[in-house]
């Protein structure tokens, strides 16, 4: 019996790497999308079931090639986790128009056109999920998120769009904000005077990633924040 297919946009050291580890542990195959093959050889060559595919996540264009790519060497996705984010940061009056339009192709425009492409199967199964990894900026805009938290405020639109439309036929829309610093080498080199209960582990995000995925039904959550235990909010 064929394993079910985990699709992840934005593999990186962080939340996407431990995603993958935490749905191949489950029993997932794994596409593992990225712009950077570095960041998915190593994973392809750890997990089982798993494949790495260039995709550029601002490009329409990308995106659909990669998951043609996903489909004819790895079939349907069940699970599809869009944790491409990256932006830009500056206020009003520092961000160019390109950061601007940039931050929104990776966390909207993209999202958008990912989500189109698995939507028709997961209707014909009658059941598949769609995570989004959202931020902080996905509910709070800083004065230096003037480009980030306009593209994750339309992120977490769009997938509540997408929860309610798509919810009736089975499938599971939902959007971790995640509230706070991420644990990764460069984090802990910017901090280095934090404690480790500061950061946000990425295996603890790909645990509720995992969680929203298997949620019975009945009682489905749209939006869950992550944050640490002594995170102020």
């Amino acid at each position: 019996m064929a394993k079910p297919l985990c699709i992840i946009v934005g593999i990186g050291p962080g939340n996407g790497a431990a995603i993958a580890r935490r749905f191949a542990a489950e029993g997932y195959a794994t596409a593992l999308l990225t712009r950077d093959p570095a960041h998915t050889e190593p994973l392809v060559a750890e997990l089982p079931d798993a494949r790495g595919y260039v995709c550029d996540a601002a490009s329409p264009a990308s995106i659909h090639t990669a998951f043609a790519d996903v489909a004819r060497e790895q079939g349907d996705a069940e699970v599809l986790v869009w944790n491409a984010g990256s932006g830009v940061f500056g206020n009003v009056e520092q961000l160019g128009l390109d950061g601007f339009e940039m931050a929104w192709r990776v966390n909207a425009l993209g999202a958008f056109a990912a989500s189109r492409l698995v939507i028709p199967a997961m209707k014909a199964r009658g059941q598949g999920a769609i995570v989004f990894i959202g931020a902080t900026a996905s509910v709070k805009g800083g004065a230096r998120t003037a480009g980030f938290s306009s593209a994750k405020f339309a992120q977490r639109g769009l997938a509540q769009s997408m929860a309610r439309h798509l919810g009736p036929a089975g499938i599971h829309v939902a959007l971790v904000v995640v509230d706070g610093v991420v644990d990764l080498p460069r984090t802990r080199e910017m901090m280095p005077d934090k404690p480790d209960d500061f950061f946000i582990r990425p295996d603890g995000v790909a645990a509720t990633v995992l969680s929203l995925v298997r949620q019975d039904r009945s009682a489905w959550s749209f939006e869950v924040e992550a944050r640490p235990f002594g995170e102020s909010w």
